[in-house]
């Protein structure tokens, strides 16, 4: 219950900064999330020049009061969707953050069940091994003998 709490203020703490971020966003913040149509870089590290006239356009576009969202927006417009630097959570986009997380899940099963697979076949074969290490002999011999000594004892 406290792990709740104390998540809960943590995301009670972070949603007016996000908030407060796209309303007033800096040059930095949004050059780090968009990408160069041109060269495909974030755009904070490319220096092609249609990333130069972007910068130019975020720049101008905060100077008068665009949020971040409307500035995104615009450049979507302008150039398409390939100047987001991350995957939209809608359509087929949605399988860019689910794909990864169903193969950490598949992978994680695999791994259990075979671990789990690994442990049993091993103490299987250890228990065969023991009987058959106790008398020295395979378990065709094993037989044989208890057969003999069983007519020895009638």
């Amino acid at each position: 219950m406290r792990f709740v709490a104390v998540a809960f203020a943590a995301l009670m703490l972070a949603v007016p900064a996000a908030l407060a971020s796209n309303q007033h966003p800096s040059q930095s913040e949004l050059e780090a999330v968009l990408v160069c149509p041109e060269c495909h870089l974030p755009l904070d590290e490319s220096s092609s020049p249609i990333a130069q006239q972007m910068k130019a356009f975020i720049r101008r576009r905060i100077a008068e009061g665009a949020t971040g969202t409307q500035i995104k927006n615009e450049l979507v417009a302008q150039l398409g969707p390939a100047v987001l630097g991350v995957p939209g959570k809608h359509g087929f986009d949605l399988l860019a953050w689910l794909m990864p997380l169903a193969g950490i899940g598949v992978g994680g099963v695999l791994i259990g069940v075979g671990a789990w697979t690994w442990t049993r076949r091993s103490s299987d074969e250890a228990s065969e091994e023991a009987e058959s290490a106790d008398s020295g002999l395979d378990p065709e011999q094993n037989r044989r003998v208890d057969e003999e000594l069983a007519r020895f004892d009638a």
